[in-house]
């Protein structure tokens, strides 16, 4: 970490100074899933776009060329990805060996991901038990439950593995669910932490966008939990950006472009999909809360920022 410190120091002044650009990449690989989430529509897709190794490669050198050390990679489902023999524990590789300095992943654990290369492990959960199966479908905690449990328990003696961090997005549907889903992630050995975000209004999915005033309040209660001690990965300082006054979300798309984004069909963004849809002002990602408190000189962000992103 000490030896990323000059680089990240450099890319924060120039970002100060008005120079855009990236310092962490989401990639999109592929828009095969194996579940029909209420909030998706990449189930629906006839002809799911899945990208080769070598796009993949040429979109990691953009991505670093342009300035970018971090990479989340994301689907569909990410297990579900091959090209020949590779597979995505190649696609982390291959990132490492780019010269990124760490690269995540983001899967729905409905198939086993023993011995991920990755550096973190994200695992979208939407809840626990019933509330998670509402909106993912029958069986679906059951399975992502196992497969968390045994990519623990089946790792080989004093293999340093990476944290396990669950990724709640709150709606309507869940919204009277997210205090057990804290006590169920800090009482459970397996999960290392909960990242919360709440539910983006994307064309279709609008019904699921949670009241204002309601999301104030979990708001609140999240900040409450977290100065207890709670695994939350969310900084008090961006969960406070991420609250709403008068319909708008306090943080704004202006410092988004920390972020940039290529999807599956390859297209590529400077910003996230909530920029290119036009609903910034009602923004939910947890991302734009930490982006907009980076900017603000938050110590806790800046702390927070460099211990999720450090290489194990």
């Amino acid at each position: 970490m000490l030896k990323q410190l000059p680089y990240l120091v450099w890319w924060y002044i120039r970002a100060l100074c008005g120079r855009k650009a990236p310092l962490q990449s989401v990639i999109f690989i592929l828009d095969r899933c194996n579940l029909r989430c209420k909030h998706c529509s990449v189930y629906e897709l006839t002809n799911p776009r899945i990208k080769t190794f070598g796009q993949i490669r040429e979109e990691l050198e953009y991505c670093y060329k342009a300035g970018s050390r971090y990479v989340d990679f994301e689907g569909g489902e990410l297990y579900l990805w091959k090209d020949g023999d590779k597979t995505i524990d190649d696609v982390i590789d291959l990132a490492h060996e780019i010269g990124f300095w760490s690269a995540t992943i983001t899967t729905n654990a409905q198939l086993p991901f023993n011995g991920s290369h990755a550096d973190q492990v994200w695992v979208s959960m939407d809840g626990i038990g019933a509330f998670h199966d509402e909106i993912r479908g029958k069986g679906a905690f059951a399975r992502l439950e196992k497969h968390i449990a045994d990519f623990k328990r089946n790792a080989p003696e004093g293999k340093v593995l990476p944290p396990i961090c669950v990724n709640m997005v709150i709606n309507c549907l869940n919204e009277s669910n997210v205090e057990d889903a804290l006590d169920y992630v800090r009482d459970n050995p397996y999960i290392d932490n909960i990242s919360v975000n709440f539910h983006t209004p994307f064309k279709e999915t609008e019904e699921l966008f949670l009241d204002p005033e309601r999301r104030n309040e979990i708001i609140d209660m999240l900040i409450k939990r977290k100065r207890k001690g709670y695994p939350i990965m969310n900084t008090v300082p961006g969960l406070k950006a991420m609250r709403m006054k008068d319909g708008r979300t306090v943080c704004t798309d202006r410092w988004c472009w920390v972020t940039n984004f290529i999807f599956s069909d390859g297209s590529r963004s400077p910003k996230c999909m909530g920029f290119t849809h036009g609903v910034c002002d009602r923004c939910g990602f947890s991302m734009g809360g930490e982006m907009y408190s980076l900017f603000h000189f938050s110590p806790a962000t800046m702390a927070a920022g460099l211990r999720l992103r450090k290489r194990r």
